[in-house]
């Protein structure tokens, strides 16, 4: 089960980085997990902390400035290899959406398996969604799932976004696979005794 998504009007992180892969998103030697518990302290690991394991304040996840439920992330987020851990450490942290002119196909799948809603805007609208943070790190946007659009709320801009019909239904209920199978038990066992 995954938490229902209902709109979501928040602040976000501006990670204006163009090509972040899975390894930058959760590096490599923290896939021994199989369960999705404390990933979330790893996001971005390699970028968040020194060597030596102390903070990097300046950087976005760090930086007290930011905060939210969205990361706004540069083209061609999650490239690279196909490691589920790359969306549980995104969802472990507290983001519900991510948002890029572009993702690779992998990661948001694997995203939206774990409840975190991947969203394509244009190159125009993704600047626009950098400038405002420059100028204010409150900034909202709104993400509307239901209608599928997302608005930048300085502005007042507005984008529609696709999304897989099947995905959309599971984050509106809050389902995983499982869970929509399990949703649909008393029709498959009408079917069965009917066939």
């Amino acid at each position: 089960m995954i938490t229902k998504f209902e709109t979501i009007t928040s602040s976000y992180y501006p990670l204006p980085i163009e090509n972040v892969d899975t390894d930058q998103i959760i590096p490599a030697r923290f896939l021994k997990a199989t369960d999705k518990q404390g990933f979330g302290d790893n996001l971005f690991y390699d970028w968040r902390y020194t060597k030596s394991g102390e903070k990097i304040d300046d950087f976005v996840l760090n930086n007290p400035k930011y905060s939210g439920q969205v990361l706004v992330a540069g083209k061609n987020f999650g490239s690279g290899s196909s490691r589920e851990h790359a969306a549980w450490a995104v969802a472990g942290f507290g983001v519900r959406v991510v948002v890029s002119s572009f993702f690779a196909d992998i990661f948001k799948n694997n995203a939206l398996n774990n409840g975190v809603l991947p969203v394509v805007v244009s190159e125009g609208f993704l600047a626009s969604l950098f400038n405002v943070n420059n100028d204010n790190a409150e900034s909202t946007v709104t993400v509307n799932l239901e209608d599928q659009t997302i608005t930048n709320n300085t502005t007042g801009e507005t984008e529609h976004f696709d999304i897989n019909t099947y995905k959309k239904s599971c984050l509106l209920n809050g389902y995983d696979d499982i869970d929509y199978l399990l949703s649909k038990k008393v029709d498959i066992e009408n079917f069965e005794q009917n066939r």
